[in-house]
């Protein structure tokens, strides 16, 4: 039996303690079962997030007809935007909306040009068809390759709005007073408060894995992040924010851009390494996430499973 070419979607949503509007969002999100199929939910109370990855068959010409995935996308979006308000949002991981970042990967034969056309129509309903946030793309969808990392630097991502451990609440106080420093691509062009604005991208797999740090000190979680990331003179193709994650704890917050050259055991090494330079001790690392392959495997699963039961 030969495997259709996949695509998978991560959609991350700032929001993981409201049981009523996860409940909307997942109906959502198991809507088109089993033409696309949910895989995944990681959520995480002290960073109020939840990560939801679907998986679907990348066929078809996405102009004409949009496919699965494309719509299962969509009504996450949607149902999420209906669901939280960004305003009241409250939490220790950095976002920019209610639905944060929406990241396409291509799986087991597609290629990267494929899930970037179908990223780029899946950006252009969202911001258009919904009129609900600006909608920025990146990665193999946006026409000069542009990062996720430098849009949210310029939009302020990385800027704490208050203190303590729960340090993002709400939006900026700039919004929306003033534009934005970078142009979107798709829908309108001031964010509201209650909305926020959503970053939209296709780029190969990328691996969420994060580290436990034994210390109160955000601070020391910070150095340690930046001398672990590429940025930072660490870990080539290695992302890291040091995040408050719990009374008294703190991690190294990891994405691996290139996981099959710098995986999680080299990362969890220089953050053992540099944290035990400090006086700090470390937990085992975790991913927020399953392998590429054990996502393919999943989906074939529950695919069938669905199939059967609707026979």
């Amino acid at each position: 039996m030969v495997r259709p070419a996949l695509a998978c979607c991560k959609l991350y949503i700032s929001e993981a303690r409201n049981a009523g509007a996860l409940r909307a969002i997942e109906r959502a999100a198991a809507g088109l079962r089993p033409a696309a199929v949910l895989v995944n939910a990681f959520a995480d109370d002290d960073y109020n997030r939840v990560g939801y990855t679907l998986v679907s068959p990348l066929a078809g010409d996405v102009a004409a007809s949009p496919p699965p995935l494309h719509r299962a996308a969509f009504r996450v979006v949607a149902a999420a935007l209906e669901a939280v308000d960004f305003g009241a949002h409250a939490g220790a991981h950095p976002r920019l909306g209610v639905v944060d970042h929406v990241a396409f990967h291509p799986l087991a034969g597609a290629r990267l040009e494929d899930v970037a056309a179908l990223t780029r129509a899946v950006a252009a309903d969202i911001g258009d068809k919904l009129q609900a946030v600006p909608t920025y793309l990146y990665g193999a969808a946006h026409k000069d390759g542009r990062t996720l990392a430098s849009i949210r630097r310029q939009l302020g991502y990385f800027t704490p709005t208050s203190l303590g451990g729960e340090q993002w609440r709400g939006a900026p106080d700039s919004w929306p007073s003033s534009p934005l420093p970078v142009a979107h691509d798709a829908g309108p062009g001031t964010p509201s408060r209650s909305k926020g604005v959503v970053v939209v991208g296709a780029t190969a797999w990328v691996d969420n894995y994060n580290v436990p740090v034994r210390t109160a000190d955000v601070g020391a979680a910070r150095r340690i992040a930046r001398a672990v990331s590429e940025r930072g003179g660490g870990l080539a193709s290695v992302q890291a924010m040091g995040l408050a994650h719990g009374d008294g704890a703190a991690e190294v917050a990891c994405n691996l851009l290139d996981p099959a050259a710098v995986g999680a055991e080299q990362v969890q090494e220089r953050v053992r390494r540099l944290a035990a330079e400090m006086g700090v001790g470390v937990g085992e690392g975790y991913f927020t996430d399953f392998s590429q392959e054990k996502v393919v495997e999943l989906y074939l699963q529950q695919a069938a499973q669905a199939e059967a039961s609707q026979q």
